[in-house]
């Protein structure tokens, strides 16, 4: 995957800013995986540490996070101080050391695009299968919203070039190429 746009920032923020509100959590946050890099980036956090942590890279196989991305399965730690899989030296590193956490992967067929992780949610039961399932709906959905800006991106290159060859149309033939590159315009922005 390509580095997220500004428009799929600003989406990936909504989805974790609602992410916590419903968990009532101490923080949520989605890392990106850039084709081709050994690293999980932070794209979007709401709560603890969403004035430091976006942007910040971590080791493709570090902790839950590197976990749940590696076996593409959803992982719910209610005391992480007593799992191998956390990684402390990293959490100390970023100013917050969860107590427990719940992270889903990002899926797009068969291909993992990152991680979506709940931290510190009000203590009053162990992880549910229900949240689970909550979280999971949570990552579907920002992975295909990735997966649709990033075809939206696609076509709008041979869109653009399009444009610049109907431009220099002339008289009816350029009205009617004008409403056909509009009409695509309209529903790639409906993506």
């Amino acid at each position: 995957m390509s580095p997220a746009s500004s428009g799929q920032i600003a989406l990936l923020q909504s989805v974790v800013d609602v992410a916590r509100a419903i968990f009532g959590a101490q923080a949520a946050s989605i890392l990106l995986h850039e084709h081709g890099a050994a690293e999980l980036t932070f794209a979007a956090v709401s709560g603890e540490g969403s004035s430091t942590l976006v942007g910040r890279r971590i080791p493709l196989t570090t902790g839950v996070a590197g976990w749940v991305f590696a076996t593409r399965q959803p992982l719910a730690i209610e005391d992480v101080s007593s799992d191998p899989r956390f990684a402390g030296d990293v959490a100390s590193s970023t100013g917050y050391v969860p107590k427990g956490i719940m992270a889903a992967p990002l899926l797009n067929e068969d291909r993992a695009l990152g991680v979506i992780s709940v931290l510190d949610r009000p203590r009053r039961v162990e992880f549910s299968l229900i949240e689970m399932d909550l979280l999971g709906a949570f990552a579907r959905l920002a992975a295909q919203a990735l997966e649709l800006a990033a075809t939206a991106r696609a076509a709008s290159g041979p869109v653009a070039r399009l444009q610049e060859s109907l431009d220099a149309l002339e008289g009816p033939r350029r009205a009617a190429a004008t409403r056909l590159v509009e009409a695509l315009g309209d529903v790639l922005e409906e993506l």
